[in-house]
């Protein structure tokens, strides 16, 4: 494994990262702020995972030709410009900007696959997964300490103006990425190397997948957890300004709370729990643990209680936490070797999918019933569903063996 460049490309998607985390918690606020519907404001947070989904794999087809490097910095050099365009919408108070920032932000953040693709030209296969590994802790870190940075520069005021300082400062963040990227990440792509086939729904894989015992509810699972736990996301920033009069500040310190009981649960506490429990014991607590963090935020809202909000946070983080590798690692190990690229593809587009789809959901029937606490309730109940498809992934984590029944008996 070549230190030197994956060290270079683990800041670079931090620093990309932390320009997401200091935007996210803005922009369902903002957008409430200019007077948009709660479908235009599903609309907007889903936006960005929808330019996500398409543009990956058209990203990824035209990195196997041209080379790693020159996405990575378009794609850097687009977040500058649409992280300022945010910034300038906020002043503007203009909706149709704040769309395109966002859409712009998504097609040009679709990169994160071309990432991976870099630490896999950079490994051997017995290192990548450690390579990948360093992704997963860009992400964290960026949810956590974006949210900090993204603090220091809005008002503690519940009712103070929209400012375009955050999106500002996200621009000029993801210009030393961009400056880091240009004159330090060298070329990963070696000279005919085999491209990877990429697909935005590969159907025949689906088909595969669906028709391998275990595999169906393990990506039910993997929807259901990933639609509730987006809505969630989705909806938070209008919750703690709605229900418990939380200002920019305190809402920026508060999805870094999230962020960081995300990547302590990650990297610390579910790394060193499978090897004790397995992932089919850790898929069942995860999922109770989802299920009742979502449950006790629909509970805070319904009664106004901040309190049991912030308990309940990290119990939804942790689940979710405990869920993600779990579900990967199963997928994985009860796949058809030959067909593992496509099985796998398959689990990301149905994460995908459920991406766009929560926070659409979750701000849609935001003002449904009483409180603003639909979208948990609804979160818990999914995760209810979750429980009836995790009945069918067994209780030992069988591994995938030749045969009729192509993964071994229970």
């Amino acid at each position: 494994m070549k230190k030197a460049p994956l060290l270079v490309i683990f800041l670079t998607v931090f620093i990309d990262l932390l320009g997401f985390g200091i935007v996210l918690p803005l922009l369902p606020r903002y957008a409430e702020q200019f007077q948009a519907s709660n479908t235009t404001i599903g609309l907007l947070m889903a936006s960005f995972s929808a330019m996500q989904f398409v543009f990956a794999p058209i990203w990824g087809r035209v990195s196997d030709r041209v080379g790693r490097r020159p996405i990575l910095m378009l794609g850097l050099a687009g977040s500058v410009v649409f992280y300022a365009m945010f910034g300038l919408a906020t002043q503007l108070e203009s909706l149709v900007w704040l769309f395109v920032s966002r859409i712009g932000a998504g097609i040009c953040g679709a990169t994160i696959p071309t990432a991976q693709a870099y630490i896999a030209d950079s490994t051997t296969p017995e290192k990548r997964g450690q390579g990948m590994a360093l992704i997963g802790a860009a992400f964290g870190m960026g949810f956590t300490f974006g949210p900090l940075l993204g603090a220091i520069w809005v008002s503690a005021d519940p009712a103070a103006a929209p400012t375009g300082m955050p999106g500002f400062v996200a621009a000029a963040i993801c210009a030393v990425s961009l400056l880091m990227a240009i004159f330090v990440l060298p070329e990963s792509l070696r000279p005919g190397a085999r491209a990877p086939q990429r697909h935005w729904f590969d159907v025949d894989s689906l088909r595969v997948a669906l028709a391998t015992p275990t595999l169906g509810p393990l990506l039910a699972i993997v929807f259901v957890a990933t639609f509730a736990f987006a809505n969630f996301e989705g909806t938070l920033a209008r919750l703690t300004k709605g229900a418990f009069g939380y200002g920019d500040r305190d809402n920026f310190i508060l999805y870094a709370y999230i962020g960081l009981t995300l990547t302590l649960g990650q990297g610390l506490l579910v790394r060193r729990l499978m090897p004790r429990l397995g992932e089919v014991r850790l898929v069942w607590i995860g999922t109770t643990t989802l299920l009742l963090g979502l449950a006790g935020i629909g509970l805070a809202a319904q009664n106004q209680a901040a309190g049991i909000a912030i308990a309940a946070m990290p119990m939804a983080a942790l689940g979710f936490s405990a869920l993600s590798p779990s579900l990967q690692s199963l997928i994985s190990r009860r796949s058809d070797p030959r067909k593992q690229g496509g099985i796998l593809g398959v689990n990301q587009s149905v994460s995908a999918v459920a991406r766009i789809l929560g926070p659409f959901f979750g701000n849609v029937v935001y003002d449904v019933g009483t409180h603003h606490a639909m979208p948990y309730w609804t979160g818990a109940a999914l995760m209810g569903l979750g429980f009836v498809f995790a009945a069918g992934i067994g209780r030992r984590p069988a591994d995938w063996t030749e045969g009729p029944r192509a993964v071994a008996p229970e």
